[in-house]
Order: C-alpha cells, then structure tokens, then sequence
C-alpha cells in the first residue's frame, strides 16, 4: 500500500506589491496640495516663531517646556494643574474627526492625516526623480541593477533621508528653544535623549513614508474598522455611478453598441489611487476618500465627451433617485441632518466652554495642604498653632508680593514662616512653597474647639486679585 506524501500547507501570506500612483490634475489634487503645504509649512516653520512674554519666559511661540512642565502657545499659558484645556482640546479633536467622517467619510485620512500628507511629499519626490507611473514601473521591474538604477535609487533614498531628517529635527524644536538646540545639534552638545528621538522619528518617517506606504492605512491604523460606525447611508463618500458606467467597453467599441456606459475601463481611476483599488469595484475598507480617482475620470470624461461625476461624491440614499432618472438631494441636505448637528453641537459645547474657562481663570492660584503630624501644637503662651503647606503660583512674567489672610474667626492670625510679615514675594511665572502657621489664642473658640472651617486667602498686592482655599482649623478640645 503506497503511502502519499502529505501536501505542503498553503501559505497565506503574500508580498507586497508595490503602488505607483499615475499624476493627476484636478480640484482635488490641488486642494491636496494646498493642504500639504500649509500643514507642512505649520509644522516645519511654528518653533521658528518668536513670543514676547517678557524677561523671565521663553519667547518661542509654541513651546512644551518639560523641565518646567508647561505649555505655552502664544498667549496662552497651560500650566499643569491646567491640563484639562488639554483634554478638552482631545475631545474637541475626536468629536471633529467624526463629525467630518459621518459627513464626508475618511476625509482626514484623504488630506490631512501625516501619513497621508508625507507619503504625498515621498511620492511628488519619486517622480521627481524617477518620472511617472510608467517609468517608475519599468524602473521596479527591471531585474539588473546598472549604473543608472544605482544612482536614481540612491538619489530618491538621499532626497528622502533629508526630509526624514528634517521631520525629526522638527519634532525635537517644539520641546526646547529652537535656535539654540539647533546650534546644539550640530556641535554634538545636545542631549542624548534628543538625538535618539530624530534617530527615532527619522527611521519612522522615512519607513512609512517610502516603503509602507498604504499598508499603514490599511493594517497598521484602526480608523477603517472604526468609522464603519460613523457612516450612514446619507454620508458622503466617493463612488462609482455602475448604472451609468455599466456595461464597461473600450471607446471604439461604444460606437458601435448604443447600450454600453460611459465607462470605457481605461483604468485612470485605478492608476491614480495611493492605495492600489478600483474603486468601480464598490465602497472598500482601503479606500481613504482622498477623490483624485474623480480628478481622473472627469478628465477622461471631457476627452470622450461624456458628462463628468461618473466618479463622483455621493450617498447610497441618491442611488434610487438617480437610477429612476431622478436630480439627487442638495450636498447640504446631506451634511446637515441629525448625527451631524448632534457633533457639531457638541464640538461647539466643548469649544465655548474652555473659551470661557480660559479667560475666566486667575492670574494667581493656590493649594492648601494641612500638615498633620501633629494635627496642632501648643505654644508656650497657651495658643494653638496649626501648620499649613501653602503653594502658590504666580502666572505674571514678573515677581508679584502676596499677601496671605485668614478668615473665620477674628481671633485667628496669619504667620508666614521665614518672614514676620504676612507679605511674601513670589518669582515671576513660578510656584513658590510657603510654610503658614494659623494661631489662635488661648481660650479663644478655635481653640477650644475640634474643628473651625476657615478660608485661607492670598492677595496680589499689585493688582488686588484674589484667590481662596477653604480649609479646616483644628483645636483643643475641652473636656
């Protein structure tokens, strides 16, 4: 009895293929563009921008200062008891992602995302270099490797080094002052931490940008399988009319069938997409909604002499309506309706209140925190005396003395320790500790009582602001 060889189990894996987008003119590759320069000019050029706060702060514009752990942006000045406005700003950028994706589908994904934004910059430099799609594909498919190969593989790779290098160096400028980290950078003074994060953010921006590509979109980042749950059947999302464009047949051949589409499987539109799809072939978990498939089918659309939008924006609710010959429902009937309006009230809610929260804090802050061993002691006189952490925090770009008062009782009185005033002067935008002792008389009632509620007061003596904490008193109690 013959014995078979079992079969080699089949491999599920298959190799990347690599995609060669074709260039493409139209008003979403422009609007693409304009939109890579600006978030690219924003995010090269904002730690350049100078901020005059004064002589005891960084004038950089946009600056996370770790050492000091705050935040400043401009004006605005988050310190870290603050961090909320930062949490806000989270919500407020969620909320927008899917008020825009219910909307408009992965519109972020098409135009803004980093990703989206440096692969675009990585590819315009390919066919810089390399020249278009049908180039850049025999190039790929040539096996030898001579001279020429060799060098324009090494010019790409170099040209992509240096915007690699450049994205990373950016990255470290928002955590320093940037002129001087750069001088720093180049006569190897920096620190260490700040030239494995370019080495970091380098090898990443040049992996991702180069190589991976559409595989970050379409394995690596989870929004596809998220916003399956932000779409609905009124969202706007680019597709392909198949009752227009159906049945497919070259140009010539629709001369002579009257009943074929408009589509002629050109391919443009497959040709032109980052990520490699046909998007004829419906809505797809790939597509990233970035529309130069529209650029190019309009374009073909005008040379054969057919109406544009066979590829266009649309919903699954229009469907019906153009099928029966019917006009499709306003683009603004589409975007404004209940899930819509739901985000952007929302968005908006969030928004007005950390406008409001902002302009509304004070220049001076404090926290109260009771010392308790011992809960109080008592003086050689027969007074109570507890002890108080008191820190304060001057959010002025100049020294400010603070006055610190006690209410709840007349007979209490304020003690500041290191000074027999009750006046303490605290460091222009810094936090000062301060020891404060709150006495009380023998006999008086906080001191013959357990407990007394009493609110610690500090007052900016240059401008009259003032802030409280309210706190607790502890005495002796009679037996």
């Amino acid at each position: 009895m013959s014995q078979t060889e079992p079969e080699a189990p089949q491999s599920l894996y298959a190799a990347r293929e690599p995609i060669f987008p074709r260039r493409v003119k139209g008003k979403f590759r422009n609007l693409k563009w304009l939109i890579m320069i600006v978030t690219l000019g924003i995010y090269y050029l904002t730690p350049w921008i100078r901020w005059d706060r004064g002589p005891a702060l960084p004038d950089q514009a946009v600056l996370v200062d770790l050492g000091n752990r705050r935040f400043f942006f401009f004006m605005i000045e988050i310190w870290p008891h603050e961090f909320y406005f930062v949490a806000g700003l989270l919500v407020m950028a969620g909320l927008g992602l899917f008020l825009f994706t219910s909307a408009l589908g992965r519109v972020w994904c098409g135009y803004a995302c980093p990703q989206t934004v440096w692969t675009d910059l990585f590819i315009l430099v390919e066919r810089w270099i390399e020249g278009d799609r049908n180039a850049r594909l025999r190039l790929h498919r040539q096996k030898k490797m001579d001279f020429r190969k060799a060098r324009l593989r090494l010019e790409k790779w170099s040209a992509w080094l240096l915007i690699s290098v450049a994205t990373g160096g950016a990255w470290v400028f928002y955590f320093t002052d940037a002129p001087t980290l750069l001088v720093d950078l180049f006569t190897l003074n920096a620190h260490p931490i700040a030239y494995s994060t370019i080495v970091v953010m380098t090898l990443t921006t040049f992996i991702f940008g180069g190589f991976a590509r559409e595989q970050i979109c379409i394995y690596a980042c989870p929004w596809p399988r998220i916003q399956a749950a932000m779409l609905d059947e009124d969202s706007l999302v680019v597709g392909y009319r198949s009752w227009r464009g159906e049945p497919r047949g070259k140009a010539r051949k629709q001369e002579e069938n009257a009943e074929q589409g408009d589509c002629i499987d050109c391919m443009a539109c497959v040709n032109v997409c980052p990520v490699g799809i046909d998007i004829r072939n419906g809505q797809q978990l790939e597509c990233i909604t970035c529309a130069l498939c529209i650029d190019a089918c309009d374009e073909i659309m005008d040379k054969i002499g057919k109406p544009r939008g066979l590829i266009d924006y649309m919903a699954l609710t229009d469907e019906a309506a153009e099928r029966a010959g019917n006009p499709p429902k306003s683009i603004w009937k589409h975007i404004f309706r209940p899930r819509t309006i739901l985000y952007t009230s929302l968005w908006t809610l969030v928004g007005v209140g950390l406008v409001v929260a902002l302009f509304m804090r004070t220049e001076i802050d404090l926290t109260v925190a009771p010392v308790r061993n011992p809960v109080f002691v008592t003086l050689s006189d027969g007074s109570i005396r507890n002890t108080y952490d008191v820190r304060l925090r001057n959010k002025h770009g100049e020294d400010r003395p603070f006055r610190i008062s006690v209410k709840g009782d007349p007979a209490l009185r304020v003690q500041l320790e290191g000074t027999p005033y009750a006046t303490t002067d605290v460091p222009a935008d810094t936090m000062k500790l301060q020891r404060v002792y709150v006495i009380a008389p023998k006999g008086s009632n906080p001191a013959t009582h357990e407990r007394t509620d009493i609110r610690i007061w500090v007052e900016d003596n240059s401008t009259g602001d003032r802030a409280y904490k309210d706190t607790v008193f502890h005495g002796k109690e009679n037996n």
